[in-house]
């Protein structure tokens, strides 16, 4: 290999060459590379965040509508234990009703006893009277002896 005054100029222009990149070109670009890098990097990280925010909001969403079914749960079975207690109270008052009627009926029935019976004390008390006037042919007078009658109809 012959050295010749090319090759030095090429050695020369070469070394000036590196020594401009090293200077200004290399500096730039691993400015550019590192800001590339961190850039990266960032996103990476924001991805991570958002992923592990992702997870978290899921979990949070999961619980919340676990809560709610619980909550809706709570509210079918108050909702049915107020529909039994308003069956209870109406089977409760229909009772009370009907009791009530039926204790009204008793005090009519035996009210309506109690008359029929008076009436037919009075009728046989009537009867006793005409049946005496006819075995006596004569006429009794019911006024004069109402007290007689009125002895006679409560002993029937």
């Amino acid at each position: 290999m012959k050295i010749d005054l090319t090759f030095l100029g090429q050695m020369v222009s070469f070394a000036i060459l590196v020594w401009f990149t090293t200077k200004f070109i290399w500096p730039q670009l691993s400015r550019a590379i590192e800001e590339r890098q961190k850039k990266v990097a960032d996103g990476l990280a924001a991805a991570e965040r958002a992923n592990a925010e992702l997870k978290a909001a899921d979990a949070k969403v999961e619980l919340e509508i676990k809560q709610a079914r619980q909550q809706a749960a709570e509210i079918v079975d108050k909702a049915q234990q107020q529909a039994a207690q308003i069956v209870e109270k109406a089977r409760a008052e229909a009772l009370a009703e009907a009791a009530r009627v039926k204790a009204s009926a008793e005090d009519e029935v035996a009210s309506m006893q109690q008359r029929a019976r008076e009436e037919l004390r009075g009728w046989v008390g009537r009867l006793a009277v005409q049946g005496a006037e006819k075995i006596v042919q004569r006429e009794i007078d019911a006024s004069a002896h109402k007290a007689m009658l009125d002895q006679l109809a409560a002993e029937i």
